[in-house]
């Protein structure tokens, strides 16, 4: 073997086993793809670090709701959550009402609501950990519920009241200190929700005994057990803690939308597919126990850039419509790829 073929064997294998790297790359080749239809003019608009940055906006419950998926499918056993966006649409509901006409304090709201998506996460935990029903109809299940739950609590209508409308500032781009002049506004939910959840993810998972069992059960429940780990116990949690994160992306999306909206999460194709899609791009395993924060947030800003092109590669809906298309050959790809991975080099990192 030449020392040209081995260095692209080196790299290919860097790029199939390593998904930092080869998102990075899939990054750069979406957005230079952009730039050069933006210089021959094919694009309806400009698509330009302005508007990459203000595409940003829709990263901030994306990347949440993969973080939570992330934490689900890391339990293994089939873990998945297709209730988040049901969650968030009832949560949604729940902040309208304490925020918007009980008139509770913010940050008591905020609390409320996170809690009360934890308590729906909670539900599911139950039905999968102690139960023992599959993850993919008990959370299929649970959505149907929390849905229709949240249509009917206000008769179909939404709560847009004057407080609920005061609460779009905090979806609003800023100027970051110091550099801010040289580069463009940054959505606020940017450091308001999203970065704080990536950290307090990112803590659970590499820096507590919590996390380390998380891995150990989803790559081997039976040896975990035998091991004498708390299989049910931590299994439960994990659809708590995505619950939890369910919950403060509805403040997000109340925010987003100044109102609370009873199909917010669910509207479309809902939130749970793009948060799936996004979590097996960043290379979370489907099958349990392998997975990284790093590889969401990489993942979801790949998606975002992707679809903020496409809107602008089209005229009219048609956008919307290859954005749906582009998202599930994403995530073909994605487990095409982590298949392959597996096979021929034990999984990605």
């Amino acid at each position: 073997m030449t020392t040209t073929t081995r260095g692209r064997s080196d790299i290919t294998r860097l790029l199939l086993t390593q998904r930092i790297p080869l998102l990075a790359v899939l990054i750069v080749v979406v957005v230079v793809t952009f730039f050069i239809n933006d210089a021959g003019g094919y694009l309806t608009a400009s698509y330009d670090f302005d508007y990459m940055s203000a595409s940003l906006i829709s990263a901030v419950p994306l990347a949440m709701l993969g973080l939570a998926e992330l934490i689900v499918i890391l339990s293994g056993r089939g873990g998945i959550d297709l209730s988040v966006g049901a969650i968030v649409s009832l949560s949604g509901m729940i902040f309208g009402f304490a925020y918007g006409q009980w008139g509770w304090p913010l940050w008591f709201a905020i609390i409320a609501t996170v809690l009360f998506g934890g308590l729906c996460g909670a539900v599911n935990g139950v039905l999968v950990s102690y139960i023992g029903f599959p993850a993919l109809i008990a959370t299929l299940a649970t959505f149907y519920a929390f849905k229709s739950i949240a249509i009917v609590i206000n008769n179909q209508q939404p709560i847009s009241t004057p407080p609920i409308q005061e609460l779009y500032s905090l979806s609003k781009s800023v100027e970051l200190p110091v550099i801010g002049a040289s580069i463009p506004d940054v959505p606020l939910g940017i450091f308001t929700f999203l970065l704080p959840t990536v950290v307090a993810v990112w803590l659970l998972l590499a820096r507590t005994a919590y996390g380390r069992r998380l891995y150990a059960i989803g790559t081997n429940d039976v040896a975990a057990r035998w091991s004498g780990l708390p299989v049910r116990d931590t299994r439960f949690k994990a659809y708590v803690y995505a619950g939890l994160i369910s919950g403060l992306v509805a403040v997000v999306t109340v925010a987003q939308f100044a109102s609370a909206r009873p199909d917010a999460g669910v509207s479309g194709s809902g939130m749970a597919l793009p948060a799936i899609t996004i979590a097996v791009l960043g290379g979370v395993a489907i099958t349990g126990g392998i997975g990284r924060v790093a590889g969401v947030v990489l993942a979801t800003l790949l998606i975002v850039w992707l679809n903020a092109g496409i809107l602008l590669a089209f005229v009219g809906n048609e956008g919307s419509q290859y954005q749906l298309l582009a998202l599930g050959t994403v995530l073909v790809f994605a487990a095409l790829l982590n298949g392959l991975t597996t096979r021929r080099y034990g999984g990605t990192v």
